[in-house]
């Protein structure tokens, strides 16, 4: 099989599209499949032996690591030199017309995979009124994919209502041996200014006002013996950390490989305020590495944390919920800590092995579909 894959993030960045992107090549590669990789310039040149074709883009001003990579002349004719057998649209915005322009063109099935929510989005940058306009447009390319990817079911149940067709399930994997209790360090606590028996609230993520992390800044003041330590950077950044001065709150930056394991693994919690996530990685990162995590009752949060088994929900957007749920296992580290245990189990069963092979049977089924109409209409 060739696969030619279209995105608009990939390495250097850090987010659960790139990480998804990585498993996928590798996976294609060990399985004897060939695949090429459309990406905005500044990427690697190449990643699992898949070519990484780069595309000039505009760093977005919101998110400068991010760039708006617009239609470009010559995409469809360096696909064609490729011969896919397919397109897969990575989550893309801007990139959506040219990858449904250039396999409707090559005469190949599109498949695509909604990873974020951008009609929410628009609400926390003042563009709300954007809103319906960004669902019209998602609406358009997603209507021509063979099949839509959503990695939650709150994803599908709200494409569905707003007239998305073609709707299938398709999760995440999470690296149980990288993300481990066992990386828990009493130096990395040390090194974020922990105390002595002071509980640490871990977020991961982008610093950015979809995320809700004035939600913590709101609600760390409150919590006593408490620090929060958070991974990441972003726009929101320089007014968090003026929010947030003269509180236990510790601010890291981007962590990759070990460095962002031991800071999973040598935390108490895992607090994740935001309500705009699709499907919420991080949240299984967290549990692989035995974290309990209060998460907002929205989105991909809900198919991850079992409310009262692995961790706690709170009503989307309610600091006082949020303190709330927090303030319990604070209060309460052996609960915490069966919580943290049972998240442990639940991530063993959600390997990238087997959520990467359920994306090559939607591939093939996709294939066989297409077959179909051809044999019919050579037969006629």
């Amino acid at each position: 099989m060739r696969v030619a894959l279209i995105t608009e993030t990939f390495l250097p960045n850090v987010n659960g599209v790139v990480t998804t992107l990585c498993r996928l090549l590798e996976h294609l590669r060990d399985h004897g499949h060939e695949a090429l990789l459309v990406a905005p310039d500044g990427s690697v040149g190449s990643y699992a032996g898949a070519e990484v074709i780069p595309l000039r883009g505009v760093p977005l001003p919101a998110y400068p690591e991010l760039r708006l990579t617009p239609p470009q002349l010559g995409l469809t004719a360096q696909l064609r030199r490729f011969r896919p057998d397919l397109v897969h649209l990575a989550g893309t915005m801007a990139l959506g017309v040219a990858g449904r322009h250039a396999a409707r063109r090559l005469g190949v099935p599109l498949v695509g995979a909604y990873h974020t929510d951008f009609p929410a989005y628009t609400a926390h940058y003042g563009l709300g009124f954007l809103r319906d306009l960004a669902y019209r447009y998602l609406r358009w390319v997603h209507n021509s994919c063979a099949l839509t990817l959503c990695p939650s079911l709150a994803t599908i149940a709200d494409l569905r209502s707003h007239g998305f067709r073609r709707l299938r399930l398709w999760g995440r994997g999470v690296d149980t041996e990288r993300f481990h209790p066992r990386h828990s360090s009493e130096a990395w606590r040390a090194s974020v200014g922990a105390q002595p028996g002071e509980r640490v609230l871990l977020y991961v993520g982008r610093l950015a006002p979809e995320k809700r992390i004035d939600l913590l800044a709101d609600t760390l003041p409150t919590l006593p013996n408490t620090r929060l330590v958070l991974v990441g950077d972003g726009p929101a950044r320089p007014a968090l950390e003026q929010r947030l001065r003269g509180l236990p709150a510790h601010f890291t930056g981007y962590l990759r490989g070990d460095a962002l394991a031991a800071a999973y693994a040598s935390a108490d919690m895992f607090v994740f305020p935001s309500d705009t996530e699709t499907f919420g990685q991080v949240i299984q990162e967290a549990m692989a590495s035995g974290l309990p995590v209060v998460a907002a009752r929205a989105g991909g949060a809900i198919d991850l944390v079992r409310d009262g088994t692995t961790g706690a929900l709170f009503r989307p957007g309610s600091a006082p919920e949020l303190r709330e749920q927090t303030l319990r296992l604070v209060r309460a580290p052996a609960q915490g800590a069966a919580m943290g245990a049972a998240g442990r189990a639940a991530a063993e069963r959600r390997s990238w092995g087997r959520v990467m092979d359920e994306l090559l049977g939607h591939y093939e089924t996709t294939l066989r579909r297409q077959r179909v109409p051809h044999r019919l209409a050579r037969a006629s």
